[in-house]
């Protein structure tokens, strides 16, 4: 009899204890629902502690914490948050679960805008299921790009984001790079020229940070720019907009004729999310927040520390 009474003590104690400290729940309504004083309740819940039913923590500052903020002091960016990738999914994926927090965080309202751009990182964190956000309007943050690729396909981003978030997606049914003459008639098209207009007024843009063109596959198709028409060394790309490691600017025959979101319309939205994995991004990293084409950087672990050490000289 007596060993039952003890059984019973500590399952409530338990049941108490999970009530409180899982479930977030009130004392008021524990003693409500259990029919207990709320000063029994109390009691329980500290000796739930004193008995280690209840462990307390308070964790160290993480290691990717304070990488994080050491990075976004040197590159004067508003937030970084770095994740440790062999703990969390491994490679790219890994940064989906901190950027679907982040747009939480932000708690965008009905009628924002937010913007996504092309690549594999980008469609990784699209893919593993944005966060409901009701009343977005997402449009691509460039028009469509010649590629077979499913990391290249900018309008399917933004409808499967769109249908996870609760949003409306508005396309770019035009190429990225068009010819002159067709250019001059697609800025002409009524529906397309609303849809372009609203990267005037991005709230929230998720970009991939891309690495330095030479490390890429000789594309030089349409879309691209060929590696002999950058002009300069380029440390990487944003939507094609290249810069060098000090994040000046590097023109390339055909820009002008691109369409997408401008380094200067990135650079007035007050969240830029640049999303870049592995240490071979380092430089691109850091041009591309010298440059102000990003504001806020989700990498991972390994990054972050080329990151570092390359600000150190290394």
């Amino acid at each position: 009899m007596a060993q039952d009474k003890v059984l019973a003590s500590r399952t409530l104690l338990h049941t108490v204890a999970k009530m409180h400290y899982v479930s977030d729940m009130p004392q008021v309504e524990i003693a409500r629902r259990l029919d207990l004083s709320t000063a029994t309740v109390s009691r329980l819940i500290k000796r739930a502690r004193e008995e280690g039913i209840v462990r307390i923590e308070v964790r160290e500052l993480a290691a990717e914490d304070a990488i994080g903020g050491e990075i976004a002091a040197r590159l004067g960016l508003q937030q970084a948050i770095v994740v440790d990738s062999t703990h969390d999914g491994g490679g790219i994926a890994a940064l989906a679960a901190p950027v679907h927090a982040l747009l939480r965080s932000l708690s965008p309202g009905a009628g924002s805008v937010l913007a996504i751009g092309w690549g594999r990182t980008v469609w990784e964190i699209v893919r593993s299921g944005m966060p409901r956000l009701p009343g977005m309007t997402l449009v691509p943050c460039s028009g469509g790009l010649d590629e077979v690729a499913q990391h290249y396909q900018v309008n399917e981003f933004v409808r499967v984001a769109a249908e996870q978030v609760g949003g409306t997606p508005r396309f770019i049914h035009a190429p990225y790079l068009p010819a002159d003459r067709l250019r001059e008639f697609i800025l002409a098209d009524t529906a397309t020229r609303s849809n372009l207009e609203l990267w005037d007024r991005i709230d929230i843009a998720l970009v991939g940070i891309g690495p330095p063109y030479a490390a890429e596959p000789a594309v030089g198709g349409p879309t691209s720019a060929p590696r002999d028409a950058v002009l300069g060394p380029a440390a990487g790309d944003v939507l094609r907009h290249y810069y060098d490691a000090e994040g000046h600017a590097l023109s390339w025959a055909g820009e002008s004729r691109i369409l997408a979101v401008t380094p200067d319309q990135l650079r007035r939205t007050p969240v830029v999310i640049g999303a870049a994995a592995s240490r071979a991004k380092a430089v691109s990293i850091i041009g591309a927040a010298r440059a102000r084409l990003f504001n806020v950087l989700v990498t991972d672990l390994r990054a972050a520390e080329a990151v570092l050490e390359r600000l150190d000289g290394g």
